[in-house]
C-alpha cells in the first residue's frame, strides 16, 4: 500500500509539474502576443504617417521641380543635424547589430531616419524607404522593450516585431515583413522564437495603417502568366541569373561609391556638397525626375510590360549610389527593385516566353534576395505583390539569385550561418543538445 501511495504521489507531481510548465508557457505566449500588439499599433501609425509624408515630399517635388536644387545642400543638412543630435548614421548595419548582441536601439534615431527620409525624397535623391522603416520600427520597439521592462534575452525578439512592423505598415507587404527581420540577421538561419510576436506586430502595423490612414496592401498585376515548361523554367532560372550578376554590381557600385569618395574626401560636409552637385547635374542632364525618388513609377511601368529604355537600371545605380554616399537617407532595397523590375522588362525582348511583365515581377524577388541574402523573404514578397498564379517563375528566379549573387549583400553586419554552396547539416546528437 505504502509504495503504492507513494507512485500515486509521484504521479501528481509530474502532472502537477507538467501543468505548471504548460501554464508558463502559455503565459509566454499571452505575453509576447500582448506586447507584439501593442508594438504593430505604434508602428502602424508611425509607419502610415511616415508612408505618407514620403508620397507627399515626392508628389511636391515631382510638381516644384525647384525643390531639386536642394540636392548640394540637403545631404549637408542632415549630417548636421545627425551630429547635432549625436545619433548613429550606420543605418540598418545598427538594427541587425542590435538583434545579434541583443543590445538597445537608441530612441533618438527614430525621429532622425524620420525625418532625414522625408527630406532626402523632397531635395530629390534616388533612394528608398525600407532602411528607414527597419530603423524606425528597431528604434521604437527597442525603446518599448524597456517600457515593458523585457529581460536583455527578448529585447532582440521585440526589435524584429519592430522591424517588421513598420516593414509592413510602410510597404503593404504583411507576410513578407513578418519573416524578413527573422531571416535577415543571420543567413542560414531563420529565428522561429520571433515567428508569432513578428507576426501578429506585421498583420497588425498593417491593419491600422489600412484603418487609420487608407493604405492599401501593395498590387500589381502580372499582364501575361504563361503555362510552366522547361522552356519558360529555363528562361527564368537564367534571368536569376542575370539578376543575381546584376546584384553584385549594384552592391559593389553602392559600396566602394561610399568608402572610395570617405578615402578621397574627409569632410563630410564637403562631400555631401560635391556628390549632390553632381546629383543635380546629372538630374539636369537626364531631363527628367525619372531616376530621383523611390522610382515606384518606372517599377510599375516595367511591371504593365511597357518597354523601357536598357539604360535606366545602369543610371539607377549611379543616382543611388551618389545620393547614399552623399549621406542621403532612405533605404538600399527599393533601388534594386527598380533595377531588378528594369532588367526583367528588358530580358522579357530576349524571353519572348515568360515576356516583360512576368521576367519583372521575378525581377522584384531576384534582386531582394540578391541584395539581402533573404529568399523566403523573396518569395514572399512576390506572392505579397503578384498572387499565386506565378509561384514556380518567382521561386526559380530567387533561388537562382541566390546562388549567383555569392557572398554579396547590403549588409555588412549580416552574418553567414551557414554556406551557400555546399550543405553543413549538424550531426543528429548536436541536433538533440
Amino acid at each position: 500500500m505504502a509504495a503504492e501511495e507513494q507512485e500515486r504521489q509521484s504521479i501528481r507531481r509530474e502532472l502537477r509539474q507538467r501543468l505548471a510548465t504548460a501554464g508558463e508557457r502559455w503565459l509566454f505566449v499571452l505575453r509576447w502576443v500582448l506586447f507584439a500588439l501593442a508594438c504593430g499599433a505604434v508602428l502602424g501609425v508611425l509607419g502610415g504617417v511616415f508612408a505618407k509624408l514620403i508620397d507627399l515630399a515626392g508628389a511636391i517635388r515631382t510638381a516644384h521641380p525647384a525643390f531639386l536644387l536642394l540636392l548640394p545642400v540637403g545631404a549637408v543638412a542632415i549630417h548636421g543635424y545627425y551630429r547635432m543630435i549625436r545619433a548613429d548614421d550606420s543605418g540598418t548595419n545598427l538594427i541587425i547589430s542590435s538583434v545579434q548582441a541583443g543590445e538597445a536601439v537608441p530612441l533618438r534615431l527614430a525621429p532622425a531616419i524620420f525625418l532625414s527620409t522625408v527630406f532626402s525624397h523632397l531635395c530629390g535623391a534616388s533612394v528608398g524607404r525600407e532602411g528607414a522603416a527597419l530603423q524606425l520600427g528597431g528604434s521604437v520597439s527597442s525603446a518599448l522593450g524597456k517600457l515593458f521592462r523585457l529581460r536583455r534575452d527578448d529585447h532582440h525578439v521585440m526589435v524584429m516585431c519592430g522591424m517588421s512592423a513598420a516593414f509592413s505598415a510602410i510597404f503593404g507587404t504583411p507576410m513578407s515583413a513578418a519573416v524578413f527581420s527573422m531571416e535577415v540577421v543571420n543567413v542560414g538561419i531563420m529565428h522561429y522564437a520571433a515567428l508569432l510576436p513578428c507576426i501578429v506586430s506585421s498583420l497588425t502595423a498593417r491593419a491600422v495603417a489600412r484603418a487609420v490612414f487608407g493604405l492599401p496592401d501593395a498590387k500589381y498585376v502580372v499582364t501575361s502568366i504563361p503555362d510552366l515548361t522547361l522552356g519558360t523554367a529555363a528562361e527564368a532560372g537564367i534571368f536569376g541569373l542575370f539578376c543575381g550578376f546584376a546584384c553584385i554590381l549594384y552592391c559593389s557600385c553602392l559600396h566602394h561609391a561610399e568608402e572610395g569618395f570617405q578615402k578621397r574626401i574627409a569632410s563630410p560636409f564637403l562631400r555631401a556638397l560635391l556628390l549632390g552637385s553632381v546629383l543635380l547635374l546629372l538630374t539636369f542632364l537626364s531631363g527628367s525626375q525619372t531616376y530621383n525618388g523611390t522610382g515606384a513609377s518606372v517599377i510599375a511601368d516595367a511591371i504593365f510590360g511597357v518597354p523601357l529604355p536598357w539604360y535606366d537600371l545602369l543610371v539607377k545605380i549611379l543616382f543611388t549610389s551618389l545620393s547614399l554616399a552623399a549621406g542621403y537617407k532612405g533605404g538600399e532595397i527599393v533601388p534594386a527593385l527598380f533595377v531588378g523590375s528594369c532588367l526583367g522588362n528588358l530580358t522579357g525582348a530576349l524571353f519572348p516566353a515568360c515576356g516583360r511583365s512576368l521576367l519583372a515581377a521575378c525581377g522584384i524577388g531576384a534582386a531582394f534576395c540578391g541584395v539581402t541574402n533573404s529568399p523566403i523573404t523573396a518569395l514572399l514578397i512576390c506572392l505579397d505583390l503578384f498572387g499565386l498564379d506565378g509561384a514556380p517563375y518567382y521561386l526559380l528566379a530567387v533561388a537562382v539569385s541566390y546562388l549567383a549573387s555569392g557572398y554579396y549583400g547590403l549588409y555588412s553586419t549580416q552574418r553567414y550561418a551557414s554556406a551557400k554552396y555546399h550543405a553543413d547539416f549538424p550531426e543528429s546528437r548536436d541536433i538533440l543538445k
